[in-house]
């Protein structure tokens, strides 16, 4: 029998993402194909924001810890950015100035950042940043314009949270209590992801814990998908040891 469905298996240290949908190369059982529409913009920036905070997940699993850094870069008043592109390279300064001290120090600077404008004209940028000896002081050294203040990360929720705030949009704000103009995100490139395992079966079964991890239900999700009219769902696993 064909197996029509596709699993997708991403492991991190304590968690496992599954993704599970049919397989393009087969037709759903018993149902035809629905007709093929464009997708809305709306639907595109759905998908896009999605995948976007999905990327910047697997990377804060994979290249961030309990305790590395959410830095906040305020701007004083009298020395706002005009624009984004000046912001941007406002930016590109101070991590220049970061990543050369943590190279002398022998280590590798690894950080997400996320440029921000509220809609009263306020600048600030959060960064996710690895934390080494001293940090604090190299990133405060590092920027010129106005304040830094420091959060230590914590992985409860499996960085999901944090996720979606480093790379929110005026369109996702309001579920952090903000109101945003404009945003640009940001990683730097020294951050490679592992190609997930990939699995294929034949019956739509119910998700069950797997051995040695739960089902985190707040993160299960199945649905339909509008254009093909297939069934799909996504869950994560976490491990047992790491329950709270």
């Amino acid at each position: 029998m064909k197996k029509r469905y596709k699993r997708l298996i991403y492991t991190f240290e304590h968690s496992v993402e599954v993704y599970e949908y049919l397989d393009g190369k087969y037709g759903a059982p018993g149902t035809k194909r629905g007709k093929k529409r464009k997708a809305t913009l709306e639907e595109i920036r759905f998908r896009n924001q999605w995948n976007r905070e999905r990327k910047a997940r697997h990377k804060l699993k994979t290249w961030f810890h309990e305790n590395d850094y959410l830095v906040l870069f305020t701007y004083k008043k009298d020395k706002r950015p005009p624009d984004m592109e000046t912001a941007k390279k406002h930016l590109a300064q101070a991590m220049r100035r970061v990543r050369e001290k943590y190279k002398k120090a022998g280590k590798k600077m690894r950080w997400m950042a996320n440029i921000e404008v509220g809609t009263k004209g306020a600048w600030h940028v959060h960064i996710v940043i690895n934390r080494i000896p001293d940090a604090d002081i190299i990133i405060k050294d590092a920027w010129e314009h106005g304040a830094v203040t420091f959060k230590h990360l914590y992985e409860a929720g499996d960085f999901r949270d944090l996720a979606g705030y480093i790379t929110k949009t005026p369109e996702t704000c309001e579920r952090y209590g903000e109101h945003l103009r404009e945003t640009s995100y940001h990683a730097s490139r020294n951050m490679p992801l592992k190609e997930p395992k990939e699995e294929r079966f034949v019956q739509w079964r119910e998700a069950k814990d797997r051995k040695g991890y739960y089902l985190d239900k707040d993160t299960y999700y199945e649905g339909t998908n509008k254009f093909t009219g297939y069934k799909y769902r996504y869950y994560t696993m976490i491990k047992l040891d790491r329950r709270i």
